[in-house]
């Protein structure tokens, strides 16, 4: 099938690539000409385990292109996939002005019938609305569906080759069998194909980020308890994790959740709810756990300098927002850096891939170190903000040596107990 990607952020270009892998035509559509020519040339504008190597092979092989001509692209392709995710404001309100203006344009460059596939993560009520722009600038036929994807940062490429589920908001047996073909080679061993009205998934994509959310919430709660009574809260979550009805994924306290996507779609998701008369105080409380905690992490590094950083070289591994990305929007380490950065600390940081991230944010601002001992000389104190594997396993005596004091405020949970206070150091960690 020949298909268009409008968007080439980080769903499309996984989408894209992805279904190229599965044979399909595939067009990308990148109007940025900077953006266009890297992508030609096989360069991923981010880091996605996998996702390169599948990108260079399906231009090779001539399953993958991409293009800045929007109206080339969409000539004479059967399907249009929309992964444009509109921006969401500070009070969940999510903005769809882009996206509609977007299918008005491609409405007026149809030619014969066309399947239209919403992506981006849109509250209730998008794809009616979608609906009435192509009515309203085309005589041409055409189809509406929704289809959300549940991509993780760092297994994007897995998820979408192996996904759980794949949920699609369409009514029209003609149009789902369009659907079964295209994703036909991605449940091979079983997983369905949900279909449902288009309200139903367009809820489903944010039901899913609030459900994640409240536990990763709930988890920091009980951990703010267990440090409170004198309790062990891997004790804790290991109890939890045995129960067939909670299982043991989405347990494990920190620094809460963050990036962009997971914190807007909560956000979203109460916004819309109220504005539909549905008190969602539940998800209001979600979201304010996860603002206190980490709140409280960094009130907690600050008073152990007794207020004042001004003096104070501080130490970060890791800044982007999960492992396996370079994505630092929206990251716990960011919004750290920033604040001690304008209390008068110095930062000095090391993440295995967001390093060129940082720079291009920061400048000379912080020092972003190519190995992770690099980040420790002379530290007062080292912030552990993302759960690297080769953060795991330090050598604890070569970290002492490095740092001017050897503390470790640890928002991740990475080492047990006792071990980093063997060596000489002040620990802390979270509910334990």
């Amino acid at each position: 099938m020949k298909i268009a990607i409008i968007g080439t952020g980080y769903q499309g270009l996984v989408v894209g690539t992805c279904l190229a892998e599965t044979g399909h035509q595939v067009t990308c559509v990148e109007p940025n000409a900077e953006r266009l020519a890297a992508l030609r040339d096989g360069q991923v504008p981010f880091h996605e385990p996998g996702l390169e190597e599948l990108l260079v092979r399906n231009q090779e092989e001539e399953r993958l292109a991409f293009t800045g001509d929007l109206v080339a692209a969409i000539d004479d392709c059967l399907s249009i996939l929309f992964c444009v995710n509109p921006p969401v404001d500070k009070t969940g309100q999510v903005d769809t002005t882009e996206l509609l203006n977007l299918a008005a344009t491609v409405a007026t460059s149809m030619k014969g019938y066309r399947l239209f596939v919403n992506k981006g993560a849109c509250p209730p009520g998008t794809a009616v609305a979608l609906e009435a722009v192509f009515a309203k600038n085309t005589n041409q036929p055409f189809d509406v569906i929704v289809n959300p994807d549940f991509l993780k940062a760092g297994k994007a490429v897995d998820d979408f080759m192996h996904p759980d589920r794949v949920i699609v908001g369409c009514d029209d047996v003609r149009v789902q069998e369009l659907i079964r073909e295209i994703y036909s080679p991605f449940v091979r061993t079983g997983r369905p194909i949900l279909f449902m009205n288009k309200a139903s998934a367009e809820i489903s994509k944010y039901a899913t980020s609030v459900m994640l959310a409240a536990r990763i919430s709930m988890m920091n709660q009980l951990a703010d308890i267990c440090s409170a009574v004198g309790a062990d809260v891997a004790r804790v979550r290991e109890g939890l994790a045995c129960d067939e009805r909670i299982g043991s994924t989405f347990l494990f306290p920190g620094l809460g959740y963050a990036g962009t996507y997971m914190p807007d779609d909560v956000a979203a998701c109460q916004h819309f709810a109220e504005g539909h008369g549905v008190k969602a105080d539940l998800i209001g409380a979600v979201q304010e756990v996860n603002t206190r905690r980490q709140d409280g992490f960094e009130t907690a590094v600050v008073a152990h300098y007794n207020d004042r950083l001004d003096d104070k070289v501080l130490a970060f591994w890791g800044a982007a927002f999960k492992p396996q990305t370079d994505d630092i929007r929206g990251s716990v380490a960011v919004r750290m850096i920033d604040r001690f950065l304008e209390q008068g600390a110095v930062i000095q940081v090391h993440d295995p891939v967001a390093g060129p991230a940082l720079r291009k944010r920061y400048g000379d601002r912080v020092m972003v170190a190519s190995k992770p001992y690099d980040a420790l000389a002379a530290a007062h104190g080292l912030i552990i903000t993302t759960e690297w594997n080769n953060y795991r396993r330090p050598n604890f005596s070569r970290m002492a040596e490095a740092m001017a004091n050897a503390i470790i405020f640890d928002g991740r949970n990475l080492y047990q107990p006792g071990v980093p206070e063997k060596e000489g150091f002040t620990y802390f960690s979270i509910g334990r």
